[in-house]
């Protein structure tokens, strides 16, 4: 009979097995099939680019993670807001909420020209479009979070004389912070695409603008290098995010 679960040892080695057995091919079907360097290059195309335009794709993807860093607080931080103010006002959520969700189902690449062209080409907008990838995720599951104490619950805390301040932090909170985290998981990787959006609507440096201006120059080392980069930008925002959850867990009591 097989086994269901995967030991620790292949949790952590197939995934990485995975990836390089697609390298290896990208590496070997980009001259076989006579794809030109111009447009796909290879593995090691893009590796050498790396090495030697390291200091290049630093120096753009430093406004990058600022961009995408104070989005992610900026849009995080405004959704917990709201999310506690829609919580703790049913008429105020009524009334705002279909707002909210109308304005998110504009795309992000129709929004950020109209962004740009009030707030300027400077960091602001970017911030700004970012912040707004963050925001509608975090405000929906951390107010679902904070409504899923039942009648009972609540009752219990007014029984104990719990004040409003106490009932949220011992209850509410609690309830929420798993929806909170897995908001701020997704918000991880959007606040780059955020900045990265941002960045190509108007921009002269960031990851955005090295992917517009290598698209259009043909340099496809570049191109792929830059996309690379935001990738793992993505990730290791990402990683950073379930550390600190994994932190938050840990000094729950029993955790």
């Amino acid at each position: 009979m097989m086994r269901s679960r995967l030991s620790t040892t292949e949790t952590a080695a197939l995934p990485l097995i995975g990836a390089l057995s697609l390298l290896v091919a990208w590496q070997w079907l980009v001259p076989a099939l006579g794809v030109p360097a111009y447009i796909v290059p290879t593995p090691a195309a893009v590796l050498r680019t790396f090495a030697t335009e390291w200091r290049f794709l630093l120096l753009n993807a430093l406004p990058t993670w600022a961009e995408a860093a104070l989005g992610f607080l900026l849009g995080n931080v405004l959704g917990v807001l709201m999310a506690v103010a829609f919580a703790y006002n049913p008429r105020l959520r009524a009334a705002y909420f279909p707002v909210v969700l109308l304005f998110n189902t504009i795309p992000v690449l129709a929004l950020a020209p109209i962004i740009i062209l009030i707030f300027g080409l400077g960091m602001l907008p970017k911030v700004i479009i970012a912040a707004l990838l963050c925001f509608f995720p975090t405000l929906v599951n951390t107010a679902q979070g904070l409504n899923l104490a039942t009648a009972n619950e609540l009752e219990l805390m007014h029984v104990l004389s719990a004040s409003g301040w106490e009932t949220f932090w011992r209850l509410r909170a609690p309830r929420a912070a798993p929806l909170l985290f897995s908001s701020l998981r997704i918000s991880a990787t959007t606040c780059v695409i955020g900045a990265i959006v941002g960045e190509w609507i108007g921009s002269n440096q960031g990851l955005g603008a090295v992917i517009i201006q290598s698209t259009f120059n043909y340099q496809a080392e570049r191109l792929f290098a830059a996309v690379v980069l935001a990738s793992l930008s993505g990730i290791a925002f990402f990683a950073l995010v379930a550390q600190v959850e994994r932190m938050f867990h840990r000094l729950q009591p029993g955790g």
